[in-house]
């Protein structure tokens, strides 16, 4: 049964999906593509909350915190379902660019 439904972060993923002495392909998969600890998604999901932009879902949150965006092209790839100012680009950028 199913009782809640939440977008998890590649970090977050790894976390859960503790790792056995057998290698299974998605222990592959996230050491090959989790870029961020637990720790530094957390404190880049704090950030893009910060923003408070209505545009920018959880599950944006999570795409951004797998994904890492380095310019507004990426951003706008990942925010395809809605149209982002050059601003808002920006302050995303910002967030990341510590990263």
């Amino acid at each position: 049964m199913i009782i809640a439904k939440k977008a998890l972060s590649l970090p977050e993923v790894k976390m859960y999906a503790k790792t056995t002495e057998e290698k299974r392909p998605i222990d592959f998969y996230l050491k090959a593509y989790c870029k961020l600890s637990l720790e530094e998604a957390k404190k880049l999901a704090e950030s893009l909350h910060t923003l408070n932009n209505v545009k920018i879902t959880d599950e944006d949150i999570v795409k951004v915190i797998d994904f890492l965006p380095k310019d507004a092209e990426e951003v706008h790839k990942l925010f395809s379902h809605v149209s982002l100012s050059e601003e808002e680009v920006a302050s995303i950028l910002n967030c990341t660019k510590e990263f």
